[in-house]
Order: structure tokens, then C-alpha cells, then sequence
């Protein structure tokens, strides 16, 4: 099976025990859910009970299969983080929807070893209620890190998972034991703090939640620090020691588009939603919308420092859609002088009559007059 899962382009390939994460795996899940940890992601919690127990969600499965593909960058993945004119985008949404390229492949090895043992087979890649994470790690390919993600001592912390429940009895590999040790690069580097403690990750801070998964305004004191991060956070992953025994993906279906290396945000700002569609066909992007990446670009745009990007935002304080123009409005506000913010407020935002965009509007007007108080008092002492 080994082989022919390599093959098929897998990278790491172990089996695990339906008890191998035992009762830790269920208490930190419901012990996660309990915090609210999980934001608005409403499915967590209504799946918890199959996805504590792999036997809730297929009584008759009795070994797991886990599988890891490789998608190691070639190049640093912070380094678009220096450009504040362009988009970073998350490594992983760079190339072709890893879905679709890893369902492909499990159904293929799932019907070779289906054929070879008689067993029944069901494949599972991310969408479905499995703790693929804890099961790797009980499986061997590696562990859970401080930042919850998997990290493996081949290749970092860039796997994507996989998971084959069979009706086989087969063998299972040890575990792999966790070798974080007294590091906490990973928890030191998130720019809003989502780890409230080792282990612990806050969804309702992380940027990836918030840029993919949240579909409304974002807080406004965890904008600044998304910087101009569009799509995903790679900081946790990226910094990383055990990245250095990564090798690239060697995956020609997951290599990276160039056109999403590094774009400039001027001209993610002007996608509507035909253009945002047709560029971003295939790759992970393209299930969040429109909307909501362009509100993501707008955050980029406001913490980007140059007011030659203003004139983007205040042509989107017209956009259809109320989250986009909310975005536009804050912006617009942290690019352009007082005076230009308040003749905006009321030439294009008097009549507004969504709630979210005319707090954006309160809010940045009351911002912009403690700021001009602020200067005057300065100067006056």
C-alpha cells in the first residue's frame, strides 16, 4: 500500500487505531467548543460528538488510513508581508484546491486496497467530521505543535491530510510523540494573539478564520494587525525550527501560481464578482467570494500607509455590497486627512442606510476629531 500511495504522489502514508488520540482528543474538542473558540463556525459544535469518535461517524470502520501530501514552499512565505501594495496569500490557496487534487487520489488507493483485502472503504479530505490532526498523530506522521497545526520532522509544518476509513483490520504504526519542547516561536509571532495558551487557538482572533471563514465586519482592533494578509496566515507555520528538514512539494498539480505570489491590491480592488471568479477558478480562494475577499483587500489597503491607494476604497464606498463599502469606509479613513474624510461622510455616506457602514462612518469620523484634538493640544503645549 506503501508504494502505491506514493504513486499516487503521497508523501506520508501510516495506519492508526480508532482509540490511538484516546480521550484527550474528545476532551480538548469539547473543552474547545465550550470557550467559543470556534466562532461562527456553527458545524464544529454540531458535529462534535462524530467527530470525537471516528466509530459515530462509520460504526464499521476499524482501521484508519491517514495520508500526507507535501506542499513545502520553494520560497519564504512571509516575504510578501514586506510589500504593503500587494496581497500575501496563504501558501496552501496558491495552487489548485488541494481538495480536489487529494480526493482524487484517496479514491484511487482506497479502491486499490478495497480490491486487495475486500474491505469496504470511505475516503475523507477535510470537509467531513474527522479530527485528521490528532489521528495523524496517533498514525505517526507527526504531531500537534503549540499552534494546533501538524508538524512532522520531514516536512514541517506543510502537510495536507487525508483520511481512509477501511472495514480492515490492519496493522497499526506508533504514534509520533511531541517534540515542541520550550519553543513558542508560533504563539510569539501572531500579529492578534489567537493563542491564548500552548495548544490553544482562539479562532475568533486568527487571521485565517477571519479572512476566510467570518463572513462579516471584522473587529476593528484586529485589523491593524492582519496587516495585508488577504487570504490565510502562514506566520505560525513559517517560523517554525522543524521547517528545516522540509523539502518542497513535489507536486506539479500544487505548485504555486506566480499571479498569486504577491498581487497588487490596487487591482484586487477593482475585481467584481465576474473577475474575481474567473481569476481565482480552482484554487481555494474562489469559495470565500467576492465580497468578502475584497473586504479582506480593503483591510490591506488601510494598513498599507499610501494614500495613492485611497482612491481605490472610495470608489468602493458605492460597491453593492454593504460589507465591502463598510471596509471602504475605514479604509478610505486611514489614508486620507480629516477634512477629506468628513466631505466624504457626507457626499457619499449620508443617505447610507445599512447599520454596519454607518457605525464605520460614526466611528471613523469620531476617530479622525480626537485625532485633530489631539494635534492641537500637542501644538498648544
Amino acid at each position: 500500500m506503501a508504494e502505491r500511495a506514493q504513486a499516487l504522489g503521497f508523501d506520508a502514508v501510516r495506519v492508526t487505531t480508532l482509540d490511538a488520540a484516546g480521550p484527550e482528543m474528545r476532551a480538548r474538542l469539547e473543552a474547545w467548543l465550550a470557550q467559543d473558540y470556534h466562532g461562527s463556525m456553527n458545524w464544529m459544535a454540531d458535529t462534535a460528538e462524530r467527530r470525537a469518535d471516528p466509530r459515530a461517524l462509520w460504526p464499521d470502520v476499524q482501521s484508519i488510513v491517514m495520508l500526507g501530501l507535501n506542499y513545502g514552499p520553494e520560497e519564504d512565505p512571509l516575504a510578501a508581508l514586506a510589500r504593503r501594495d500587494r496581497g500575501a496569500i496563504s501558501v496552501y490557496a496558491r495552487a489548485r484546491d488541494y481538495h480536489d487534487v487529494i480526493k482524487g487520489k484517496l479514491k484511487e488507493l482506497a479502491g486499490f486496497l478495497a480490491a486487495r483485502g475486500g474491505s469496504d472503504v470511505k475516503v475523507y479530505v477535510d470537509t467531513a467530521p474527522v479530527m485528521e490532526k490528532p489521528l495523524a498523530q496517533g498514525a505517526g506522521i507527526g504531531w500537534q505543535g503549540k499552534h494546533t497545526v501538524l508538524v512532522s520532522r520531514d516536512f514541517g509544518n506543510w502537510l495536507f491530510l487525508g483520511a481512509i476509513f477501511t472495514t480492515a483490520m490492519l496493522p497499526p504504526d506508533a504514534p509520533e510523540r511531541d517534540h515542541c519542547g520550550s519553543c513558542r516561536r508560533c504563539l510569539d509571532i501572531c500579529p492578534t494573539n489567537a493563542f491564548p495558551a500552548p495548544y490553544q487557538l482562539d479562532s475568533r482572533r486568527c487571521i485565517s478564520y477571519l479572512t476566510i471563514e467570518h463572513k462579516g465586519p471584522i473587529a476593528p482592533e484586529l485589523r491593524p494587525g492582519i496587516g495585508n494578509r488577504i487570504f490565510g496566515c502562514d506566520d505560525c507555520l513559517a517560523v517554525c525550527p522543524w521547517n528545516k528538514f522540509a523539502q518542497t512539494g513535489r507536486e506539479a498539480r500544487l505548485r504555486q501560481r506566480e499571479d498569486l505570489e504577491a498581487p497588487p491590491l490596487a487591482e484586487l480592488a477593482r475585481l467584481d464578482d465576474a473577475a474575481f471568479r474567473a481569476r481565482f477558478a480552482g484554487t481555494p480562494i474562489k469559495r470565500t467570494g467576492r465580497d468578502r475577499f475584497v473586504r479582506n483587500v480593503l483591510i490591506a489597503i488601510g494598513n498599507a500607509g499610501d494614500p495613492g491607494l485611497a482612491e481605490e476604497a472610495v470608489r468602493l464606498l458605492d460597491d453593492p455590497a454593504p460589507l465591502v463599502r463598510g471596509m471602504a469606509v475605514w479604509a478610505a479613513s486611514r489614508l486620507m486627512p480629516r477634512e477629506r474624510v468628513a466631505a466624504l461622510a457626507v457626499e457619499r455616506l449620508e443617505a447610507e442606510t445599512d447599520a454596519d457602514v454607518r457605525e464605520e462612518r460614526d466611528r471613523a469620523l469620531t476617530q479622525h476629531v480626537m485625532a485633530g484634538e489631539t494635534a492641537l493640544a500637542e501644538s498648544a503645549a
